[in-house]
């Protein structure tokens, strides 16, 4: 039976999900959010698992209408405020990958005072990519590599990441699309793939559950016969 100890998830499909119904696209965003608490929670309770990283926001999404992406800044300073409660209870610590610099003052406060709130918490440790892209991660680690006169290797270039958590075990896909969009690449070079038709707003606990157990029973090689 395969260990998970990282689990990632790349979050797609609240526009479609609320097209199909009729709903502009920021419900879609609300219901979304409602997700990642049932995941997280669902995650921190899973005695194996000690990672879980969401990709939350490329570096490629500012190129959706401002209006939308006004909309998703203030929607996760607002989560990060009112989640509080939730990462305590369920033990869990919150980190992120990514670029902060292009946001707003207040939205990187409250990134850094979940931070700060959560810090010696022991069960789960979720972490949120934002303003991410795994090419301009491997780029500024080889840049951190070169500056302190390392030698370039797997190793140096592994540590010299945004944060060098452990290798991803686990990349779920939700909403039907076979791509991983730019997402962990040095650390999903092993990972088990699995991609779900769900729209992450239906996404829930009990399909999360079914996908592990199939991870389980997968045969993982890592290169070998």
């Amino acid at each position: 039976m395969n260990k998970l100890k990282h689990l990632a998830i790349i979050m797609d499909g609240n526009g479609r999900w609320a097209k199909q119904r009729g709903l502009n696209r920021t419900k879609g965003h609300e219901r979304g959010a409602e997700v990642v608490r049932e995941i997280t929670t669902y995650c921190a309770n899973y005695e194996e698992i000690e990672t879980l990283t969401l990709y939350a926001f490329s570096t490629e999404n500012w190129k959706r209408p401002k209006m939308e992406v006004n909309f998703l800044m203030k929607l996760l300073e607002r989560y990060l405020k009112n989640e509080l409660e939730t990462y305590m209870e369920n033990e869990v610590r919150f980190e992120t990958i990514g670029d902060l610099s292009p946001f707003s003052n207040g939205l990187k406060r409250a990134i850094k005072n979940l931070k700060e709130a959560t810090k010696n918490n022991k069960k789960l440790t979720q972490i949120i990519a934002l303003n991410y892209g795994a090419q301009d991660e491997i780029v500024r680690a080889v840049k951190r590599v070169l500056q302190e006169n390392k030698e370039i290797s797997v190793e140096s270039i592994s540590s010299a990441l945004d944060t060098p958590y452990s290798e991803v075990d686990l990349l779920i896909r939700t909403s039907g699309e076979f791509r991983v969009s730019n997402f962990l690449l040095w650390q999903i070079a092993y990972s088990e793939f699995y991609f779900t038709k769900t729209l992450w707003p239906d996404f829930n606990s009990a399909e999360l559950e079914k996908i592990i157990d199939n991870f389980k029973n997968r045969e993982r090689k890592f290169g070998g016969i």
